[in-house]
């Protein structure tokens, strides 16, 4: 359903002004998807209902007929697009979605064999590079502490390039016990720690049968928490330069994924 608007002042683009509130968004059970790129995953992923769409009539000409939808598409010039929002988007296309209601953590990664567990990321940007880099190399979701970055943000949605929207992920509480129900189904948990004394990442992936791992990042600065480390059956490290102390998070869970998914 197409709906030209002309202006900012339109009641149909009232949600539009709550973009950048992502209390509001919460509480509403919304979530934004920015860019033609993520509204195009978006589509494509099928699991998400819409609730509406705004964009340029550029945006809308890219999209063609992939636009044919129950929910409203509202296509407004730029200016009004940003008078409505306060802020400049990437190319010109926003989307507002409902959140998933998911089922328990346990059974929807089951037939897991490798995941990665997020501890502490509060960097939005962070947290969208590190589901980038999960779906990349093969892991069948992400397992959030309760202090991370929402992956539904919309910088973390945006810098996933999508991919929080087609990779299962929970939030677990409590942290980090909760990880001790996934031990009990067979899971190895990995701390990834910069920590001298940890095992080098290449002799963990040399082993012949690994089995399910669960790979564990945490926040740059603090690291993995004392009772993370605990929990973990085993502490590993990439070796690197003594000139740098540490990886970026997500530089960090790129190399381990792909080490381990072989």
């Amino acid at each position: 359903m197409i709906e030209p608007v002309a202006s900012a002042a339109d009641p149909r683009l009232g949600d539009y002004a709550h973009v950048g509130d992502p209390a509001w968004l919460r509480a509403r059970g919304l979530f934004v998807a920015e860019g033609r790129f993520v509204l195009r995953r978006l589509l494509d992923v099928g699991q998400f209902m819409l609730q509406s769409v705004l964009l340029t009539p550029a945006a809308l000409r890219s999209f063609g007929s992939a636009l044919d939808l129950d929910a409203p598409v509202y296509v407004a010039e730029l200016d009004v697009l940003r008078q409505v929002t306060g802020f400049t988007f990437h190319r010109g296309c926003l989307a507002l979605a409902h959140r998933p209601s998911g089922e328990p953590a346990l059974e929807r990664f089951a037939g897991a064999s490798l995941l990665l567990a997020i501890e502490g990321v509060a960097n939005p940007d962070n947290v969208g590079g590190l589901f980038r880099v999960a779906a990349a190399f093969g892991a069948s979701g992400v397992l959030l502490d309760p202090a991370s970055a929402d992956p539904f943000y919309r910088k973390a949605v945006r810098t996933s390039m999508g991919a929080v929207l087609s990779l299962p992920f929970e939030r677990l509480t409590p942290w980090p016990r909760a990880l001790e129900r996934f031990k009990a189904t067979g899971f190895r948990i990995l701390a990834l720690t910069p920590a001298g004394g940890a095992r080098a990442l290449d002799e963990v992936a040399a082993e012949a049968a690994p089995g399910r791992l669960i790979v564990c990042v945490g926040g740059e600065g603090a690291g993995l928490s004392e009772a993370l480390s605990r929990t973990a059956d085993q502490r590993v490290r990439i070796p690197i330069s003594a000139k740098v102390d540490s990886l970026n998070v997500t530089v960090a869970a790129g190399i381990a994924l792909s080490r381990l998914a072989r």
